[in-house]
């Protein structure tokens, strides 16, 4: 049985097919600006490539920056209502108080404030006000809305009020997509929050999304299910990204991590992703990435739920090269996908990376010739520009300092020399689909977040029931039973709540069937 992994990157759409544990095929091809007829493309070269037949294709894993994109471009994003359960308290800073305003103007600004939410130890700050709610209800509809985000203070402590609300508010607006903050966020209110508004204001472009992968998948002449990766290293069934976009995000330097591990065979190291626009570096933990334990900045707006901790500078292969000795400049600005058009050696008249990594004999693509006039002393400084951003970029994720390898992966890894500092470099074989390997490779899992009493029960008994409701999630999103292994897991007892209570957090990961 054969599986397809995709990756849709800003330059590039990359495929590979693998059977087991074996890449049979892998090919870069362009990625177009209506994205799919790229990803068909792609698709159907890896198959050829590989000479596998259609119908033994068992699963389509992609990768995609499509909501990603969206946030940061202000564009595709729903007029999003937003309900916060809170009064009388937690009113001085309305919702969306810290958007920058192009994007809140982009979502159309809508919110609401009502009764409800609870303390820090689980007492009802004020019951709901159903009359309340049948107004804002009304409002709603009047305003054309059709996706709400219902967030409750506290509600990762207790999430009743969030669900009692969208019962009442679905009785008025029975054709609404609700997102829960209690099922993206973490403890901090105005972040999750506004990962929770984020999120409902992507529900439209990701049913459009998930709906044309599919029809491009058709077009190729594939039937097998289809999965989008999530920004843990695992898979998304269609419906539930349709409900959860914002879980896609940074799932490309994800994809790129766990392909970079599968391929080298190093669990714990620092992974550079080299594409045509950015740089992406991030650390492996146990093959996994290393979650970000802080807010994350997405499209100016600060969020709180699960993202890898990934840093990103402006360098790939299409990175514009500018200007020579002190008013040298390498990037941000990249060409992009226009790199076989623009570049010194695809017969343009810009000078970026790629023509400098064949300069100095890095590469041998494109016509050598057109960069004849290139001088070695601006090669080399060039280079050491590139070293420097590279090793600082490194540097800053490393957490000891004892010596891992740095794993080199992406097409436009060919920048990354040989040590970056005191670090040897691994560029693995296939390193220039690394993305696509990893979408290829990724698992399916179950995860538990939530407040457990201990009273007439140990902590080992509250662990052993968090896993097993973990495990049954997984098996229920298609985990094969038997592969089934904990990635992670945390429990923090809160002294505050009544009834000896801990929260616990665990993850477990298994193989997908078939």
């Amino acid at each position: 049985m054969f599986r397809i992994g995709v990756d849709v990157g800003g330059t590039n759409t990359d495929a590979v097919v693998m059977q087991g544990d074996k890449i049979l095929s892998g090919v870069k091809s362009p990625t177009t600006e209506d994205v799919m007829s790229g990803v068909v493309d792609a698709v159907e070269r890896a198959l050829a490539d590989a000479g596998t037949d259609k119908a033994k294709v068992t699963a389509v894993m992609i990768g995609t920056t499509h909501f990603t994109n969206a946030v940061v471009e202000r564009k595709h994003l729903a007029r999003t209502g937003a309900v916060r359960l809170c009064l009388p308290a937690a009113q001085c800073l309305p919702p969306m108080v810290d958007w920058p305003n192009d994007i809140r103007d982009a979502v159309g600004n809508h919110f609401w404030m009502a009764k409800g939410g609870y303390e820090f130890d689980g007492r009802e700050i004020s019951a709901l006000d159903m009359e309340e709610l049948n107004r804002i209800a009304v409002q709603i509809r009047d305003e054309g809305i059709d996706t709400v985000a219902i967030t409750s203070v506290f509600s990762p402590v207790s999430d009743k009020m969030e669900r009692e609300a969208m019962e009442q508010l679905a009785k008025t607006l029975p054709d609404v997509d609700f997102t829960l903050s209690s099922e993206i966020g973490r403890l901090g209110i105005l972040e999750r929050e506004n990962a929770a508004i984020m999120n409902a204001s992507l529900r439209a472009l990701s049913e459009r999304t998930v709906g044309a992968f599919g029809r491009a998948l058709t077009k190729v002449g594939l039937t097998c299910p289809y999965y989008i990766t999530q920004n843990d290293g695992t898979l998304m069934s269609r419906d539930f990204v349709q409900s959860y976009p914002v879980l896609t995000f940074a799932s490309g330097p994800t994809n790129s991590m766990r392909g970079a591990a599968f391929l080298s065979g190093k669990s714990d190291a620092i992974v550079v992703d080299v594409g045509g626009t950015t740089t992406d570096v991030g650390a492996l933990v146990k093959g996994f990435p290393r979650p970000a334990s802080t807010t994350v900045d997405v499209g100016g707006v600060r969020t709180n739920f699960r993202m890898p901790d990934v840093f990103a500078i402006g360098l790939g292969g299409g990175t514009i090269v500018e200007g020579t000795g002190e008013t040298l400049t390498v990037g941000p600005r990249s060409v992009g996908y226009k790199l076989t058009t623009d570049a010194l050696i695809f017969g343009g008249n810009t000078l970026t990376t790629s023509d400098i990594a064949v300069g100095l004999g890095l590469a041998d693509f494109g016509d050598k010739s057109a960069i004849a006039d290139l001088k070695h002393d601006h090669l080399q400084a060039v280079r050491a520009r590139i070293n420097e951003m590279l090793t600082n970029a490194v540097e800053r994720m490393r957490v000891s300092p004892d010596p891992i390898p740095v794993l080199a992966v992406g097409g436009g890894s060919i920048l990354v020399p040989d040590h970056v500092g005191d670090l040897p470099v691994i560029r693995p074989e296939h390193f220039s689909v690394a993305n696509a390997v990893g979408a290829a490779i990724g698992q399916i899992s179950g995860e538990v977040d939530r407040i457990f009493s201990l009273d007439g029960k140990t902590r080992e008994e509250a662990l052993a029931e968090a896993r097993t409701e973990a495990t049954n999630k997984a098996i229920a999103a298609g985990a094969k039973p038997e592969s089934i292994e904990l990635l992670d897991q945390e429990d923090v007892p809160l002294a505050y709540l009544p009834g000896n209570a801990t929260r616990i957090r665990l993850k477990v990961v298994g193989d997908m069937n078939g």
